[in-house]
């Protein structure tokens, strides 16, 4: 019998469809409102800096990502802490496999913007004017290139994007919420679907910010949230997908980490209208073609039983 099997009957896990579904729906609400409890819960005065405001509100996603999985734990049936080790794999936090679950993600991920990245590669010419600008003040390329890295390490809003919103983003909405509802008896294709709506619930909270701390009118904030909504359903979607195949949570993190490094992926330029749209085609093509080989649940798990996708087993698998 495989290790999650093995767990799953110890903890006895038991939830039903709708107690999963309303936890999830929690589980969101919680992770955005918990944002706000500096100023209108603690009643802390307002940051006298941006730093000072991102630096809390990191310190609110990770208070509320470890809250939401000692929540989900309870949900699961950990009454101890010598259920912890088998938690944390069904949660995907493990440690085999982690060349294929970081490795073949991410280059999976990048398929999509081959665009993107043959843009960049046409656009060096500008990173080799900016490496001859610190050549020119006897500045050597690698002391330049630390001095990248540097200013982007102390890049609040990259902390954010590439460090906190990924892990923390990705422990709740995927970590915790995936086994919630495989145990509350969805099949895997609507756990993937369903998943995102509740990635998505999260963002809602910008319109308000666009409309009413940036003076976006109705129209222009409804029109920008729509596009990230759109955005971050496929995301989660595909995130989702992920998850439940490796039963790796490395494996969604690092895709969100190249999704927000890139953006939306681009289409062909005019510009460059050939080399682009090759790049288009092989990148649509090789994406469609490699997503369930390179997904593959036996390239990430040693127990792959009954046709399951995943470490998920310890539930149910339809």
């Amino acid at each position: 019998m495989p290790i999650e099997m093995e767990a799953a009957s110890e903890m006895n896990i038991a939830v039903s469809g709708p107690v999963a579904v309303g936890a999830c729906i929690g589980l969101a609400i919680f992770y955005v409102a918990i944002l706000y409890s500096p100023t209108f819960l603690f009643r802390l005065p307002p940051p006298d800096s941006f730093h000072v405001f991102m630096i809390r509100r990191f310190v609110c996603a990770i208070v509320s990502t470890g809250l939401s999985l000692f929540a989900s734990s309870l949900l699961l049936g950990v009454r101890s802490f010598k259920d912890m080790p088998s938690t944390l794999r069904i949660y995907g936090i493990r440690s085999d496999h982690m060349l294929q679950a970081v490795g073949l993600p991410i280059l999976l991920t990048f398929l999509p913007y081959a665009v993107s990245l043959v843009s960049k590669i046409l656009s060096m010419t500008y990173v080799w004017r900016e490496t001859s600008q610190f050549e020119e003040h006897n500045i050597p390329f690698h002391r330049g290139l630390l001095m990248r890295i540097y200013m982007f390490g102390t890049n609040i809003l990259a902390l954010r994007a590439y460090v906190v919103a990924p892990i923390t983003e990705e422990l709740v909405f995927r970590a915790c919420m995936v086994p919630l509802l495989c145990c509350g008896g969805f099949q895997r294709y609507t756990v993937i679907f369903l998943c995102p709506a509740f990635f998505s619930l999260a963002h809602l909270n910008n319109f308000l910010e666009l409309q009413y701390l940036k003076g976006y009118s109705f129209f222009r904030a409804s029109k920008v949230v729509g596009v990230q909504l759109g955005y971050t359903m496929v995301f989660g979607w595909y995130a989702a997908f992920l998850f439940m195949r490796t039963g790796n949570v490395f494996s969604p993190i690092v895709a969100h980490i190249v999704c927000n490094s890139m953006g939306l992926p681009a289409f062909p330029s005019s510009e460059s209208k050939v080399v682009t749209g090759v790049a288009f085609l092989a990148g649509f093509l090789g994406f469609s073609y490699l997503l369930f080989p390179v997904t593959n649940p036996s390239l990430y798990n040693d127990d792959v039983t009954d046709g399951c996708w995943s470490c998920h087993s310890y539930c149910r698998c339809e």
